[in-house]
């Protein structure tokens, strides 16, 4: 991936004392993978991806809506110049329990679709509707609550959510965690749409290489807060990330 067709790069970024530094570049139409043992930096490297994890250096930068690169700081800022980012834990960081199905759709598009205050319900009814039927969500009611549907239900409300504000990139933090086969082969359709018809970069860290192989364009190996190796398409296979993971070459 070229600089100059990037939306999103990461230059120096060191995710903590003494670790490799990481460069990082994603561009129209990417699927990258995050994979490595638990606990050894592609969570907190997702993270300082979308503002949400100060790095100790580097820099990441965001081609924003407006057309004018960003440096990512803060996730609130990001996330007005197009970067979306769906968190492992839905339940505690992602779904507000107490709300419906509606309001947790419509939270994060309300800066776009009010005028002097006034929100424009029935344009947020019309889009929950549109990806009602695009993701296949099911639940009893707009009204209902959030909390009365299955877990895969709650992600595609989730991913609905984002999808309304017109991303420039997605982040997805174990996407497809706890949610049956039917959804997972469901979601995996929706995130290929979205790379190659919408030219939508996707970053997936994921705790399944299985999932990573048959999604991904290139995977990113992490081992102790560094990045060990990065894996291209016709590169990707069980074994050579298994060998990474563990610090290995594989044979």
């Amino acid at each position: 991936m070229t600089e100059k067709r990037a939306i999103l790069t990461a230059r120096g970024v060191r995710l903590a004392p003494g670790a490799s530094p990481i460069d990082f570049a994603i561009g129209p139409g990417e699927i990258v993978g995050l994979a490595g043992l638990e606990g050894h930096g592609q969570d907190m490297f997702i993270q300082a991806l979308c503002g949400l994890h100060r790095p100790e250096a580097g820099e990441i930068r965001l081609q924003g809506k407006d057309g004018h690169v960003v440096q990512v700081t803060e996730f609130a800022k990001a996330a007005a110049q197009g970067l979306a980012y769906l968190p492992r834990d839905r339940r505690t960081t992602g779904v507000l329990g107490g709300l419906s199905v509606f309001d947790n759709f419509a939270i994060a598009a309300l800066p776009d679709h009010q005028r002097l205050g006034i929100v424009d319900r029935p344009r947020l009814k019309e889009k929950l509707a549109h990806f009602t039927r695009e993701l296949g969500m099911v639940y009893r009611s707009p009204s209902a609550s959030i909390g009365t549907l299955s877990g895969g239900n709650q992600q595609k409300v989730l991913l609905a959510r984002w999808l309304a504000r017109e991303p420039r990139v997605m982040l997805m933090n174990d996407p497809t965690r706890g949610v049956d086969l039917g959804t997972r082969m469901k979601l995996y359709e929706v995130f290929r749409r979205l790379a190659a018809d919408q030219g939508i970069p996707l970053v997936i860290l994921s705790s399944e290489i299985e999932e990573i192989l048959q999604l991904c364009h290139r995977v990113l190996v992490f081992r102790e807060a560094g990045l060990f190796a990065e894996l291209e398409r016709d590169a990707m296979t069980m074994d050579r990330v298994i060998a990474a993971m563990f610090g290995q070459e594989a044979a």
